[in-house]
């Protein structure tokens, strides 16, 4: 262990090599980690790139504290690095080439020119080249101790949103279109029995594609049916209480469950929000039937069976019905054929061409994708806020970086704790 006397002297020769960037000194070892060492050249060189880097305006700290935080960081480095060559973690020179050549490019530069670019900044190319190699393995590092042992549960995402969620309400309004079905103010069973079988009538053809706002204007028993059920702008404030409830969840071209007020049944759409962020993607409501060709059953075959329960569908045929007979998919077979209200950039390729260039309300020919043979109806089309799930992946992204951040820091001091580290210059004792 070097002596207070020692370790000051080699303190200010790493500031006078700051101060005058002398092209030859004597190598001292500033730090040993483990069985590897940190020399104070190797030390020189990050705070200069770390200056260079920074740019002349940057307002760092003092030269000795600003050395500090350097080689702990470096120190830190060592032993993550160490850890992963144990574990067989490496980065070879060819994808380290290939880092600098995307490096240079995201710079709009070649390799030569980006080179080129650091000497005049001062920066030492394969000194700055070995970093990003450092730097690197550390990514991977942290991915196999840390990063994939981060779990976020939707309980989480919930708590935050709930947390967050006057916030999130506080400016936001609602344009809704509604259909009311009336009932009498003192409705009979019967009354009540012939609203109810009305509604769910209309809201049947709400969710299967048909207009809403046609719907309204044809159907709703409000005075703005004319105007296809449109409740202009209001806060969730201004809506009826029965309204107001049931917006929690919901999302832009959504339609609500039935409701009951003592005026009647009600059904609602959002038309539009506004007063935050809204973002629009476009959503198909389609559904399908799915053969595949197997031991006994030529593609051939297949074909053939699907052909003619295209026929029996265009002869008028229930789809929904065939498909809970016929169709090979479990997961939609169950509610004929239905595949909700999905983007197109769900589905496998082959079946998002078919469902983006087919018409509404027309049956496809028979098609093959990797799952098997299938003939497809697109049954409507629909602008959707997309702003909900948006929303709930930039809370876990949060709330996943905000825990890496937090083992990491743990992590890391247990990592040093349990390491052989002698820092010879800035020593808890010197």
């Amino acid at each position: 262990m070097l002596t207070h006397t020692i370790r000051t002297a080699v303190l200010l020769c790493i500031l006078g090599m700051l101060a005058v960037q002398a092209n030859t000194v004597l190598d001292q070892i500033v730090a040993v980690v483990e069985s590897d060492v940190i020399t104070e050249t190797e030390l020189v060189e990050r705070i200069n790139v770390l200056r260079a880097q920074a740019g002349p305006d940057a307002q760092l700290p003092e030269s000795n504290v600003l050395a500090a935080q350097v080689l702990e960081r470096m120190i830190l480095e060592r032993l993550q690095i160490d850890w992963g060559q144990r574990r067989g973690i490496q980065v070879d020179d060819l994808s380290l080439d290939q880092a600098m050549r995307n490096l240079a490019a995201r710079n709009n530069m070649d390799l030569n020119g980006f080179r080129n670019v650091l000497l005049k900044q001062g920066i030492d190319y394969v000194t700055f080249r070995e970093q990003i190699r450092t730097e690197m393995i550390i990514n991977q590092v942290r991915r196999r101790a840390i990063d994939a042992n981060i779990k976020i549960s939707e309980n989480e995402i919930d708590a935050l949103l709930e947390s967050q969620k006057n916030q999130l309400d506080n400016d936001l309004e609602y344009r809704l279109s509604h259909i009311l079905i009336q009932l009498p103010q003192n409705p009979t069973p019967s009354d009540i029995a012939s609203a109810r079988e009305s509604i769910e009538t209309l809201y049947e053809r709400a969710n299967t594609g048909e207009s809403f706002t046609q719907l309204a204007i044809a159907h709703s028993q409000a005075q703005d049916a004319l105007e296809g059920g449109d409740l202009g702008w209001r806060s969730r404030q201004q809506l009826p209480n029965v309204f107001s409830q049931e917006l929690a969840g919901m999302q832009t071209g959504d339609i609500s469950n039935i409701l009951r007020s003592s005026s009647g049944f009600h059904i609602f759409r959002i038309i539009d929000t506004r007063g935050d962020q809204v973002m629009l993607v476009e959503q198909v409501l389609a559904r399908h039937i799915l053969i595949r060709p197997n031991a006994v059953r030529s593609k051939q075959e297949v074909i053939n069976d699907l052909n003619n329960l295209r026929t029996r569908i265009i002869n008028g045929d229930d789809f929904g019905e065939l498909a809970k007979a016929h169709s090979e998919d479990p997961g939609s077979s169950v509610n004929g054929g239905s595949l909700g209200w999905s983007t197109p950039n769900v589905y496998a390729p082959a079946f998002r061409d078919q469902i983006t260039r087919l018409a509404p309300n027309t049956l496809s020919e028979p098609f093959e994708t990797k799952f098997g043979w299938h003939i497809l109806e697109v049954l409507g089309t629909r602008q959707h806020d997309n702003s909900l799930e948006a929303r709930r992946n930039q809370v876990r992204d949060y709330l996943r970086q905000r825990k890496i951040e937090e083992e990491t820091e743990l992590w890391q001091r247990q990592l040093r704790d349990e390491s052989y580290v002698e820092n010879r210059v800035f020593s808890d004792d010197s």
